[in-house]
């Protein structure tokens, strides 16, 4: 028979119920199935709504299985004595385990180890369900992911419970009968409460466990699973959309929310007044979602019109009330927001430069003021470097890096103030957004106010980069500078904690320095981070360096690259990021030469033998010291490919230069059969070192290709 357990609470924190539901589901059903009161594989279902917690269980027996369970006893050298007696520490033994000297003969002596011990055989009579489904339950409870505990009294007016909301029903049905078990102060039984306001009668009493949903939806007007519920509410808002020719913003977060916000959903469209889109779209979405957890609409442009969707919980034959509710509720919040960007706009950004010197940006790092600076004295060393690339790299102006210093200096400056504006002081997730408005509202050069606007992208993974050179630049040092100041006074990353979003602004880095295949090199642009910190910091290259390696390394395996191949690139620590991605792919490609797996074991072979010489590694390479002929057909074959490969690997034709070296596969097998590396002689000895030196360095410059080696 299916098993039905619904614990009936007040009102969840909505944001936390997902989680709940799902844990309170499989913790339950997992239980059970260990104790063997349900299959491996049974069916769980999970129900969660703003006022229960609820899991069906397919399958579960009213008694488990017995289980034989055999038990080590002790040594047979402690149990009997040289006679085969049992000793008094064995009867001791049996009688703890409820046996008398009668059970000896049932005894079995087997081996442990290196000696033989007596072992007992019983059959565990299985577990009720009203026992196990207890244990489940209590387990269940205890490892629930409650974000904050309540502690509230039970009707006796002297007991108190912690949970995370106030719990007043318990309903535990194998098939139709109840089963004894109790929690938080409940003993379950079969009735549990329906909508507030929308159920048929105020109590449900289940029938059983399979009708549990369906009498809740009709009796009860509860759509109790999540999933289920969730799904209705994307199907109405997409009704209601279509119905205007609109789209609803997507927003996962806020359709999880508003799914635990109510029982059963009804979806209705308002609207606002038009004179509140002259507000940038980013406020009043962000009001509407956040204050009012509401969806706005959006045109076929992505641009926001004056209509919204409310998802209510009630559905009255005359909706009109709700809606008018709901607009009159909406219109102060976007009021707000009209006044603070009115206001906003009275004073200039660089008018608010000289307030950020009072706002802290860290107790050792100092204020925003500073760290403006800061970013701006980045910036424009990170310009100088792109200045100077062997790599050409185009920007969009006549005198063009003049000018990209202007801009990125100017941007750089500029970029935190808005954080002394009215809007991002009530919606901080606005930072950058505001300041890119209020910058074109003052009439600055677009590209400044792109740059202010996207300086913080990418915020989270999968956004966008920053659209324009003078805002990779500053997204750049802004990120630099957090993490070389960070880093420069001990504040790193431990475990899960990572208050200041280290792994994501360097994350940010990678994608910016990768996608946009910039010739800059990591650890230059580290080094030009430090000197504007001054005293405040020390250099911390190699620790940053280590953190960037493990970033990059987990981010190419997300991406589909092996760990053989994300090892072999990164082994050389290839300072320029922005090569990674081809040096993968020749990698990739060289692995799928016939000539790889023999080459990368030799290299691997090379690598072992050269890391044993004691001193330093002979360099030079004398022709007339080549004495047997494999060792003279390998010198002549790295002296013909090398020059090809090393052309290849300039031109960052990686793939190219990879693939040259496939023709050294026969010289270097040949060596290896005929030639002994370490010989007596040690100018003979030497010479071949330095020839395997040359191999080693002709055939790791795109990638450690022993790495590679099975």
């Amino acid at each position: 028979m299916n098993l039905l357990v619904e614990l009936f609470v007040e009102e969840l924190p909505p944001k936390a119920l997902k989680k709940l539901g799902e844990s309170f589901a499989t913790v339950l059903a997992d239980s059970l199935k260990a104790q063997g009161l349900a299959a491996a594989d049974a069916a769980v279902t999970s129900f969660a709504s703003p006022r229960r917690l609820g899991v069906h269980v397919a399958g579960v027996a009213a008694k488990a299985a017995d289980k034989a369970v055999q038990q080590k006893l002790m040594p047979v050298a402690v149990a009997l004595t040289a006679d085969g007696q049992a000793t008094p520490a064995l009867l001791k033994k049996l009688a703890s385990i409820g046996a008398g000297p009668e059970a000896l003969p049932q005894l079995k002596r087997q081996p442990d180890g290196k000696a033989e011990a007596l072992f007992w055989d019983s059959l565990q009579p299985g577990a009720t369900l009203a026992q196990g489904l207890q244990k489940a339950l209590d387990e269940t409870l205890a490892k629930l992911p409650i974000p904050k505990v309540m502690t509230y009294q039970l009707a006796d007016g002297w007991s108190d419970v912690k949970f995370v909301r106030p719990a007043h029903g318990l309903v535990a049905l194998h098939g139709s009968e109840v089963v004894p078990v109790q929690a938080l102060g409940l003993t379950a039984g079969r009735t549990t409460r329906g909508h507030r306001f929308e159920a048929a009668q105020p109590e449900v009493s289940i029938e059983s466990a399979d009708s549990y949903a369906a009498q809740l939806r009709d009796q009860g007007a509860v759509i109790a699973s999540f999933a289920e519920r969730r799904a209705e509410i994307s199907r109405q808002l997409k009704g209601a959309a279509d119905a205007l020719s609109l789209t609803p913003i997507d927003d996962e977060a806020l359709l999880d929310e508003v799914t635990a916000l109510v029982e059963r959903p009804n979806v209705l469209t308002c609207a606002f007044e038009a004179e509140f889109l002259a507000v940038p779209q980013e406020c009043l979405i962000l009001t509407m979602k956040a204050n009012q957890k509401y969806f706005p609409l959006l045109d076929n442009a992505g641009k926001l019109t004056r209509h919204f969707l409310v998802v209510s919980n009630i559905a009255p034959a005359d909706a009109s009330a709700v809606v008018q509710g709901n607009e009159r509720v909406v219109r102060p919040r976007l009021a707000d927001a009209k006044f603070f960007f009115d206001q906003d706009r009275k004073k200039k950004l660089e008018d608010r430069l000289p307030g950020l010197a009072k706002v802290v940006y860290h107790g050792k790092l100092g204020s925003q003021g500073e760290r403006a600076e800061r970013v701006r004295s980045i910036a424009h060393a990170i310009v100088n470097q792109l200045s100077m690339a062997t790599l050409p790299y185009t920007v969009e102006a006549d005198d063009e890096f003049k000018v990209l210093d202007s801009k990125v200096k100017q941007a750089a400056s500029l970029a935190k103030c808005d954080l002394l504006t009215d809007m991002v002081g009530e919606f901080p997730e606005l930072q950058g957004i505001m300041g890119g408005y209020y910058a074109r509202h003052e009439g600055l050069r677009d590209g400044v106010a792109i740059a202010i606007e996207d300086h913080y992208k990418p915020r989270f993974a999968g956004d966008t980069l920053p659209r324009n050179h003078t805002g990779t630049v500053v997204a750049l040092a802004d990120k630099l500078e957090t993490l070389v100041g960070l880093f420069g006074i001990g504040q790193l990353p431990t475990g899960d904690k990572d208050p200041f979003a280290l792994r994501r602004h360097a994350l940010g880095v990678i994608r910016i320095l990768v996608e946009k295949n910039l010739p800059l090199d990591l650890p230059a642009l580290i080094d030009a981070a430090v000197p504007p910190f001054g005293e405040l910091v020390t250099n911390p290259r190699n620790g940053l360096l280590g953190f960037f390696a493990d970033r990059l390394a987990v981010s190419l395996r997300d991406q589909g690259y092996s760990a053989q191949e994300v090892d072999a690139v990164l082994a050389l620590s290839p300072a320029r990021l922005g090569d990674v991605p081809r040096r993968l792919e020749a990698v990739r490609a060289f692995a799928a030469l016939p000539e790889a797996a023999s080459l990368a074991a030799a290299n691997k072979r090379v690598g072992n033998i050269l890391k044993k010489v004691e001193g330093e590694l002979p360099t030079e390479v004398k022709s007339e010291l080549l004495q047997e002929a494999a060792e003279q057909a390998l010198a002549a074959a790295i002296a013909d490919v090398q020059p090809g490969a090393d052309l290849l690997f300039e031109q960052h034709d990686y793939t190219g230069s990879l693939k040259a070296l496939a023709a050294l596969k026969a010289p270097v097998d040949a060596f290896f059969d005929d030639v002994m590396v370490n010989a007596e002689d040690p100018a003979l000895r030497a010479n071949r070192l330095a020839l395997l030196g040359r191999l080693h360095a002709a055939m790791n410059r795109v990638a450690d290709l022993s790495r590679l080696a099975t």
